[in-house]
């Protein structure tokens, strides 16, 4: 069988459960010689007494691969940069650089503390920065590099989770920024947004909440089994594999909406409508605004249903 990564290096964080798992499961599958990046925490960031590197790295060197554990947190810039020297020292390189390690702190925007902000927004968004900083500067010098940074759909808004659409969108940015300062040096960065079925997104609450809405006639029977057909972690990896290799060379800056049996691309930067002032001084008034802005809006996706005010009211006394 050709192995489609003989002879790189991969640092995979957040690879002791999930979707990190199984993307270093195949990676070494593949040849590649992988760091298992997992410090072991909880769902919510808190500490455990479990070592999940430990046991990947086993199950890695029984299948006849090459793969060593670390323990670290990525938020930590300087041992983000210890990770990335011991996978150079061992390994002889920092090839690919896959960024998964994440938590979860959910709570509605005004119920949030800024420790739950805050630690998100540093595991996530900071903990990518820290491990792309370092690997960068390796694969800078070699003349080659694949990062690939884990991002959500959820980058478009999500209740009860501003810290993690907050970091997940800057994630995108992140990655756009970081292929169009490295390309020239045989470096692609690309972002992927996951659908699978994991402890950070298939818990009990959910399964509830699939039920509830079955049996308030929210959601249909086909909805319903549909969202039910396993979708396992095991799914994403190939598209990591393939993004790793040196044909998907071309693949540069974009975002990857991956699930089981569906792979598609989001489409970024393109200005949708225009209005404009042909006066000289450019200068819109606000009655020119209030009658040019709906026409401008007319067929654009609402996040939100319209609340005028007098309806709000009714929403603030059932609070």
């Amino acid at each position: 069988m050709t192995q489609h990564l003989k002879g790189r290096s991969a640092i995979v964080t957040g690879a002791g459960r999930g979707v990190g798992r199984d993307i270093a499961l195949l990676l070494a599958k593949e040849g590649a010689k992988v760091m298992v990046c997992d410090t072991g925490a909880g769902r919510s960031g808190e500490a455990t007494t479990e070592s999940p590197a430990d046991a990947v790295v086993a199950e890695i060197t029984k299948a006849g691969g090459t793969a060593i554990a670390a323990h670290d947190s990525v938020g930590d810039f300087k041992l983000a940069k210890g990770m990335v020297d011991r996978c150079v020292k061992e390994f002889g390189s920092i090839d690919l650089m896959i960024n998964v390690a994440g938590i979860l702190r959910e709570r509605m925007i005004w119920n949030m503390t800024e420790e739950d902000f805050d630690l998100v927004i540093n595991v996530h968004l900071k903990g990518m920065w820290n491990m792309s900083k370092h690997a960068l500067s390796y694969q800078r010098q070699a003349g080659f590099g694949r990062v690939i940074n884990f991002s959500s759909a959820a980058f478009k808004g999500s209740v009860g989770q501003c810290n993690y659409s907050a970091a997940k969108a800057g994630i995108i940015g992140l990655s756009r920024s970081i292929a169009k300062e490295a390309f020239k040096y045989g470096i692609t960065c690309n972002a992927i947004c996951p659908s699978a079925d994991t402890r950070m997104t298939l818990t009990p609450e959910v399964k509830a909440n699939r039920d509830r809405k079955l049996k308030a006639g929210l959601m249909t029977q086909a909805e319903y089994d549909r969202q039910s057909i396993p979708r396992g972690p095991e799914y994403i990896a190939p598209f990591i594999g393939y993004l790793c290799t040196d044909e998907a060379y071309y693949i540069n800056g974009q975002t990857f909406h991956v699930e089981r049996g569906e792979l598609s691309n989001y489409y970024f930067g393109e200005t949708m409508k225009q209005i404009t002032k042909e006066e000289e001084s450019g200068m819109f008034t606000i009655d020119e605004l209030a009658k040019k802005v709906p026409e401008m809006m007319k067929g654009t996706t609402s996040v939100t249903p319209a609340v005028k005010p007098a309806e709000a009211q009714k929403y603030v006394s059932q609070r």
